[in-house]
């Protein structure tokens, strides 16, 4: 019986320090502290590339463009090409109706033949004039009266038949004036038909333009980017309208296409011409074209009382894959390291006194974490290089 009472109390004497120790256990746990740290907080250093770079947001646009307008008015009546088709210069894009241009090109051959007409009856008439001011028998005439006044003083002739000769000779005369006088009206009546013959001639000139003008051709080789016009829609002409003229269509080249981007003015003075830079579309995530700065414009332009510039950036499209109009990013290199040691920008601090440290992960520092000071090398507002102080596969703290 003693030997059953002992063996209860041993029990329960193991079950008691079992429970004191796990209170212990548990005591301590709760007063030490903890050092492990959230792992989204954690960033692993890599290696990789990081340039130091100025954005240029803008458009894609095609090298060349050219907006194709008609130099005559008229009614479309075919159209050959449409928009997304590649043309040749000189290829036959619209078809204006040609029935008036051509009834306008027949009355102008008319009006042609009528001047033509009057011309040779006005210089038919001048030339009988000419030849009637000439007067061939006048001397003759005045021969006459000579003698018939010698005649007449030498009693051989009548006084009447002498007044006959200088009758004779003075009514020729006044003929010769006459047709003088006339001559010198058809001569200009002569120059003004040969006028209205030019003027009917440059009439048929333009209405042959304006029927030529009525087939609309392409100018250029490239893509038609655009087609403004369908069958049966009036057209006027660029001569009478000038800028405001029906649009027909719009065609680009498109194998080299730029990016016309702007940059703020305290990024101007970074670009030169021929740096390099790369460019990405919400088209083709993830693809990155090489392009170039060509052209830096020399005006800024202020909006919002912020100035920038506009700068064009070339990319090669052999492939047609960059589209008129498309929104672009034309990042251009300013400098650029590779195969480099990065971490999230979120990971640095930087002192007052310009000094820039990390934090890293150590469980035997207060907080699981501990500084550690860093040289930095590029950054561009997303990862920084590290020069020296950390190694690539270490782990940072984000702050």
């Amino acid at each position: 019986m003693g030997k059953s009472k002992w063996l209860k109390r041993s029990i329960w004497l193991a079950v008691i320090a079992a429970v004191l120790a796990g209170s212990g256990f548990g005591v301590r746990a709760m007063l030490r502290p903890d050092n492990s740290i959230d792992p989204s907080k954690l960033a692993t250093a890599e290696k990789g590339d990081i340039a130091r770079s100025v954005v240029a947001t803008g458009k894609v646009q095609p090298k060349t463009k050219v907006e194709v307008k008609s130099k005559a008015s008229g009614i479309v009546e075919k159209l050959l090409a449409d928009y997304g088709q590649y043309v040749k210069q000189g290829q036959i894009i619209a078809e204006l109706d040609k029935e008036q241009l051509q009834a306008l090109l027949r009355e102008a051959h008319a009006s042609l033949a009528a001047a033509q007409a009057v011309e040779q009856s006005a210089r038919a008439t001048y030339e009988r004039n000419a030849v009637e001011s000439e007067a061939p028998d006048l001397p003759f005439l005045k021969s006459s009266v000579d003698r018939a006044r010698e005649l007449h003083k030498q009693g051989l002739l009548a006084r009447s038949a002498e007044e006959d000769a200088e009758r004779s000779y003075e009514v020729a005369r006044n003929k010769q004036l006459i047709a003088i006088r006339n001559a010198t009206v058809t001569k200009a009546e002569v120059a003004r038909a040969q006028a209205q013959v030019a003027q009917a001639q440059a009439s048929i000139e333009r209405a042959e333009q304006d029927l030529r003008y009525s087939t609309v051709v392409s100018p250029m080789n490239g893509l038609m980017l655009s087609r403004n016009v369908e069958v049966g829609d009036a057209v006027s002409s660029i001569l009478v309208l000038g800028s405001q003229a029906t649009l027909i269509a719009t065609l680009g080249d498109v194998s080299e296409v730029y990016v016309l981007g702007k940059v703020d003015q305290s990024d101007i003075g970074k670009i030169h011409l021929g740096q390099q830079a790369r460019i990405t579309v919400e088209s083709y995530p993830g693809r990155i074209f090489s392009g170039e700065v060509i052209k830096i414009s020399p005006l800024g332009v202020e909006k919002d009382n912020v100035t920038t510039f506009e700068v064009r950036v070339s990319i090669h499209n052999p492939e047609g894959l960059m589209k008129a109009n498309m929104s672009a990013n034309a990042e251009v290199v300013l400098e650029e390291h590779k195969g480099v040691v990065l971490v999230p920008e979120g990971a640095i601090i930087y002192g007052k006194d310009r000094s820039t440290n990390v934090e890293v992960p150590d469980i035997t520092a207060r907080g699981g974490k501990r500084k550690a000071p860093v040289k930095l090398g590029l950054t561009n507002g997303v990862r920084a290089e590290i020069i020296s102080g950390l190694n690539a596969g270490q782990q940072v703290v984000l702050q």
